[in-house]
């Protein structure tokens, strides 16, 4: 059911198309990691110390490997590199010290991550929540919940594993390098012949599988999606019987990840290959001159064996650069899509502090020649200069066919979405001088479709007040007309509803979001089509804990039953985003050819 448009990274050529900004947006994540830089800065010296360590290795080894038959008669001496007894004291040091610095290296090089990954995850569903409307229009969830979710795992692989094993093996190769260059120079630069070509090549190789590597995200994204999808509406493809469909898309997505993370495969292993054989080689040769100047006096036999370990080390390490380099380039592409979705615009809304719940509005609401068109159909004009004026206390019932402008009116009180044009006054004040999450708070929104959270009957109830105590939840149910279901069940208000409140039928579930509307006592009711979804039996339990939530309180009601607004204050009929009559029902049921005559005359004939 995977309905909308189509997204794409991908070009015509099946690459993707990598703005400038890719790498700005990556380096933007070091601002997450820079509090805790000191403790990064202390793994890093553990990081230098157990490179250290590791690359004196060949050194020591060297000189056990090429001692002479004499030197195993000489006495022990500590710690003196003169004899092999003392390299094998100073082996027995740093053995035990290697441990210790590669154990502080990882507590810390992960402590800096986890914390790092736990503060984007915690800014990027902040961001998430304080989003936009539009930005859901145009966004799908599941390929939201796979950025935040598949992203930041693999950028704790690389901050916990990755750039520590990159780094490790650089000191590795300059330690090396160095020591060796001392040992014979001309051997040196016989081994530098093939790095170049090596370094090059491997720049390349992690340009090309960056850009594979973000196309196999962009697809598991997709898959993910599909998934969602076809769980959420799993009644209507099981009703179409649309199994078949479904699993078709689902197998072409994770077909297309397959495909994608095979060539990914291809090319890495060609890569190794090539590097492998090209250091494979060089070490032969290396080899080959290094017993040619060992026989001619050019070296001692301990430097010689020195000079092998070494380039064994060399090679080992270079041969695993390209490939730790490539997932570097992979985590600046999960790098850059979090980053996207933490810098884009948000609502400005105070999340430091829970809202209060005191009643500061009466409840008169302006609507001033109002104009909008939805951001996502820029071309669809909704509402057309729509004025319309409702006093403290009163029932307003908004009717009219579908696309008239009936549930934007409700998403534009709710400060969903910006206006192209006009002002909304509540209590005389614009709408714009309010902090939008406290006049939010002075709103209450009942939905057609109610979607309960998974947890128990008492917590989807109290969302509407977190602070409520428990007699006040009872009392809300009660109004509701919920009590009676709420205590047939065994767990009472403990129990859990399920996922969106599926557990629940419809009406059950109405009759818990009007107990939530109830405990927030709100100074503004918003009603969208409350009770179009219900069985008679059910509507009428419904309504009537709708008519005691009114009571006293400014209410914008949706409805396409008539029979349910007809005792309102007043009845606006929309039209084309404009109103075509106001009035009580008696009024409009009165005015010859009029729309909500003929409505009425449809309903109750």
């Amino acid at each position: 059911m995977s309905f909308g448009r189509k997204r794409s990274n991908l070009g015509n050529n099946g690459k993707i198309r990598l703005s400038k900004d890719s790498y700005t947006k990556a380096k933007n994540f070091l601002a997450f990691v820079k509090p805790y830089a000191p403790i990064y800065f202390i793994g890093f010296i553990f990081l230098l110390l157990s490179s250290g360590v590791s690359a004196s290795l060949p050194i020591f080894l060297g000189q056990i490997l090429g001692a002479e038959s004499s030197e195993f008669n000489t006495e022990w001496n500590f710690a003196s590199t003169d004899n092999i007894y003392g390299v094998l004291s100073i082996l027995a040091i740093i053995l035990p010290l290697q441990a210790i610095f590669s154990f502080f290296r990882i507590i810390t090089f992960h402590h800096v991550t986890h914390n790092t990954i736990k503060d984007i995850r915690k800014k990027a569903f902040e961001v998430l929540i304080k989003s936009p409307m539009a930005y859901f229009d145009t966004s799908k969830t599941g390929e939201t919940i796979s950025r935040i979710s598949n992203d930041t795992e693999q950028i704790q692989e690389t901050l916990t594993t990755t750039v520590a094993e990159f780094l490790r093996q650089v000191i590795i190769v300059i330690i090396g390098l160095v020591y060796i260059f001392i040992i014979s120079p001309k051997l040196v630069l016989i081994m530098l012949a093939v790095i170049p070509l090596a370094a090059i090549t491997a720049m390349l190789f992690g340009k090309f599988i960056k850009k594979i590597s973000r196309s196999a995200q962009d697809e598991t994204a997709k898959s993910n999606n599909i998934i969602e999808e076809a769980l959420v509406g799993i009644k209507s493809l099981k009703a179409y019987a649309n199994e078949f469909i479904e699993l078709k898309k689902y197998s072409l997505a994770v077909t297309n990840i397959k495909t994608l993370n095979m060539k990914v495969a291809l090319w890495r292993g060609v890569f190794v290959a090539f590097i492998v054989t090209i250091l494979i080689g060089a070490i032969v040769f290396i080899i080959w001159q290094g017993i040619e100047m060992v026989h001619s006096g050019g070296i001692e036999k301990k430097e010689f064996f020195q000079f092998i370990l070494f380039t064994v080390m060399l090679g080992t390490s270079i041969g695993s650069l390209p490939d730790l380099f490539a997932k570097i380039q992979k985590s600046i592409g999960a790098t850059e899509s979090l980053i996207t979705i933490i810098q884009q615009e948000t609502e400005e809304i105070d999340t430091s502090k829970p809202i209060t719940n005191k009643k500061f509005l009466t409840g008169k609401i302006e609507l001033k020649n109002l104009n909008f068109s939805y951001p996502s159909r820029r071309e669809i004009q909704i509402l057309n200069g729509l004025n319309l004026n409702i006093k403290p206390g009163e029932q307003v019932a908004l009717v009219g066919s579908s696309g008239s402008g009936k549930s934007t009116i409700a998403s534009l009180l709710l400060q969903f979405y910006t206006l192209d044009d006009g002002e909304i006054h509540f209590d005389d004040k614009n709408a714009k001088d309010y902090p939008v999450n406290e006049l939010r708070s002075q709103m209450a929104f009942v939905p057609q479709e109610v979607i309960l959270l998974g947890g128990t009957i008492e917590e989807n109830i109290r969302y509407g007040k977190p602070g409520a105590s428990f007699q006040e939840v009872v009392s809300a149910a009660e109004k509701a007309n919920a009590l009676e279901f709420i205590n047939e069940f065994p767990d009472k208000f403990e129990t859990i509803v399920g996922d969106r409140g599926i557990q629940l039928s419809g009406g059950q579930r109405q009759r818990i979001a009007i107990a939530r509307a109830i405990l927030r006592d709100p100074a503004i009711l918003i009603l969208d089509e409350a009770t179009s979804a219900l069985d008679s039996e059910s509507e009428l339990a419904v309504q009537d804990a709708l008519n005691t939530l009114m009571k006293g309180r400014t209410s914008v009601v949706i409805a396409h039953r008539l029979s349910t607004i007809k005792n309102a204050n007043s009845i606006v009929v929309m039209n084309k985003g404009q109103i075509a009559e106001q009035g009580t029902h008696e009024e409009l049921v009165n005015i010859e050819n009029g729309v909500y005559k003929k409505l009425s005359q449809l309903q109750f004939s």
